[in-house]
């Protein structure tokens, strides 16, 4: 049985593990920097994502294990309601295409219109098998994503 929830104390350790299997799905993809996260990093988020102010996070359980994570955030928008970034969202490889990350995106989708934020939208890599999924749920408008160049002096964290 599939069940999605709020993250809680209790699944601090399952999820590191789910986020550290994440970050290494991603680490050397071409164009993409190795994500390395040292442990005060997860530890740093975890508390952001319990205490939920400033981002929020789900998790994703099949028969009582944890096998899918999404994190996401609510943001004012100039010129309408709010939005509703997702900016992480894994299923462990093993158990995808069962329908757990639709539940999952559906299930953050109703959490930002309970909160002023019907906006939801995210950002992706070329990747035909995440993209088949994501044009069933969602409308690609043909944005192109910058992220500025930063003086090789400048630390960015």
């Amino acid at each position: 049985m599939l069940t999605i929830g709020p993250l809680t104390e209790p699944d601090r350790d399952e999820w590191e593990g789910l986020t550290r299997r994440f970050h290494a799905h991603w680490a050397g993809r071409p164009g993409r920097p190795a994500t390395e996260v040292d442990d005060d990093g997860y530890e740093r988020t975890w508390q952001r994502l319990v205490d939920g102010e400033q981002i929020r996070g789900i998790c994703a359980r099949l028969d009582g294990t944890m096998v899918g994570i999404a994190h996401y955030l609510f943001h004012a928008s100039v010129w309408g309601a709010g939005r509703c970034y997702l900016a992480d969202l894994f299923v462990d490889p093993d158990v995808r295409r069962r329908g757990i990350a639709t539940a999952m995106i559906e299930w953050v989708a109703r959490d930002g219109d309970e909160h002023g934020a019907p906006r939801l939208y995210w950002n992706t890599e070329i990747d035909a098998d995440a993209r088949a999924l994501y044009d069933k749920l969602a409308v690609y408008r043909g944005y192109i994503v910058y992220n500025y160049a930063w003086p090789a002096t400048t630390a960015v964290t």
